[in-house]
């Protein structure tokens, strides 16, 4: 039977395995985890919280943010925050959660206490007891609060596990509320198409308040019974060293945290030699083919592209591990929902042909929260419209052709922003590439591309125009090229594309 809901799939690691951990401690077990998921199912109905009632979680990348997703969402609806938010970002978020409490950690310094007292939302804190174990606390009001849930025990399956805001680049932030039956879907779907057994361990340097951390690194791991090492975040001083203490057999990252990876990586070849990594994992944003290559001979291990986003509840496609093709380039086959191209009229494209990713299966979102109007523009006759452009060909296998909203769109001439960069990345100068719209008073965008290069090289915007006209339409060439020490990211470490050009001074 499969697990629907997180408890139920807590319930597969063996009592003594270890299930989170975290570089320098010792991992909290399968037995701790259970534990502490009904200690925590307890302490909330005490407190007056239930299934889907809101609590907002703003904790350090860590244990105890892993441990509290997985125990909290066995009982009630997590709310995961990026700590690195300002004031007024948490009063936004905590105000359009509803949120019923924060959680913060004991001694944790953060504007999100002000915030929460201005409005009114409990505060409970998270204080650390990792002599049981990475990632094990304790719940301390910081005021008595007790009441009587709504709802208390064990969430369902139709129960709310996870909220998470869209990212709104371009609009207001929409809230996707994802089912326990969603995130165990997805939990499953990433186990499956990486073969994930009890013996895996996973080496998390995703932030845990994103899609990608929490369900690839954190729940995938617990549904295969194996377990997840959290560090505090990413950081590449410090990658290789956790990398030769955990011996993990796997990692995910986004491409930027790669390349850092790859950039370090000369002066470790001793610990890469150690390493027993069996995978690397690339998802939420487009692998370079040219990283991938590097990535596999560097640590002799394939790499598996896969493709998701927060209304999937993360995986959405994924590159097969070996024996099968990975095709550079290609975000690999379906790996969970139903995947299809779709026209504007909601017509499904055959094989080949160019238009809107589309999905729909168990993992997939029923709706934004009070948005009905998004709702009516993101579903076509039960599909999910992904706002991703792409093909699929004759094998199945999926290849995305940029955002529909980054699409550059010169005078009427569509350029895709993703193929200026696998072209320009084949400079041996450069390291890094984004390609963005730049406002134009008579085309209306105009192509331009920000680049950082490599260690010791050099290239002129002259060299890179004319290295990208041997292969690009003239359209295609930027007429822009600024070079940069870093791109800005988002703070999933991906690159931003949309309000690129406003941010460097670039208008028309």
């Amino acid at each position: 039977m499969a697990a629907d809901t997180v408890l139920d799939l807590l319930a597969r690691g063996a009592d003594s395995a270890p299930a989170i951990g975290a570089p320098e401690h010792k991992p909290l077990t399968f037995a701790r985890l259970r534990e502490l998921a009904a200690r925590t199912m307890a302490d909330l109905n005490a407190m007056g919280i239930g299934r889907d009632d809101r609590v907002a979680i703003v904790l350090p990348n860590g244990p105890e943010m892993a441990a509290a997703f997985v125990v909290v969402a066995s009982c009630a609806t997590t709310a995961p925050l990026n700590p690195a938010y300002r004031a007024d970002e948490f009063e936004f978020y905590l105000t359009d959660l509803k949120a019923k409490a924060l959680l913060v950690q004991q001694g944790e310094d953060t504007p999100a206490r002000a915030v929460a007292r201005k409005l009114g939302v409990p505060l409970v804190e998270v204080v650390p007891d990792r002599g049981k174990g990475a990632g094990f606390f304790m719940l301390k009001p910081e005021k008595p609060m007790a009441g009587k849930p709504a709802k208390s025990g064990k969430a369902g399956p139709d129960d709310i596990a996870l909220v998470l805001h869209t990212s709104g680049t371009t609009s207001r932030p929409k809230i996707v509320p994802l089912a326990q039956r969603n995130v165990c879907a997805s939990a499953r779907h990433i186990t499956q198409t990486l073969s994930l057994t009890p013996s895996d361990a996973c080496l998390n340097i995703m932030p845990l308040f994103h899609i990608h951390g929490l369900i690839a690194a954190v729940l995938s791991s617990l549904a295969a019974g194996g377990s997840v090492v959290c560090t505090p975040g990413f950081n590449a001083l410090r990658f290789f060293a956790w990398l030769d203490e955990v011996k993990p057999s796997w990692y995910t990252a986004v491409p930027t945290m790669h390349q850092t990876i790859l950039a370090r990586a000369e002066r470790n070849t001793e610990i890469i030699a150690r390493a027993k990594l069996r995978l690397i994992r690339s998802s939420s944003a487009s692998l370079p083919p040219q990283v991938m290559t590097e990535l596999e001979k560097v640590f002799g291990a394939p790499v598996i592209e896969s493709y998701g986003m927060t209304e999937a509840a993360h995986q959405m496609a994924s590159n097969p591990l070996p024996p099968r093709a990975r095709k550079p380039g290609s975000v690999g086959i379906a790996a969970g929902p139903e995947v299809a191209i779709m026209d504007q009229e909601g017509n499904i494209l055959p094989k080949g042909a160019l238009g809107e990713i589309v999905i729909k299966g168990p993992n997939v979102t029923a709706g934004y929260e009070a948005n009905p109007a998004a709702n009516a523009s993101a579903f076509s006759n039960g599909w999910f419209r992904t706002g991703d452009q792409g093909t699929m060909d004759e094998e199945g296998y999926l290849r995305i052709t940029g955002r529909l909203k980054e699409l550059i769109n010169r005078g009427g001439e569509k350029v895709s922003p993703l193929e200026v960069d696998e072209t320009i990345m084949d400079h041996p100068a450069v390291a890094q590439v984004v390609t963005f719209a730049m406002p134009h008073d008579k085309l209306g965008e105009e192509v331009a591309a920000a680049i950082v290069l490599r260690e010791g090289q050099s290239a002129t915007e002259r060299e890179i125009r004319d290295f990208a006209a041997k292969k690009l339409a003239d359209f295609k060439v930027p007429r822009k090229v600024v070079f940069l020490a870093e791109i800005p990211k988002g703070a999933t470490g991906k690159l931003q594309r949309i309000g690129l050009a406003e941010k460097l001074g670039l208008g028309a």
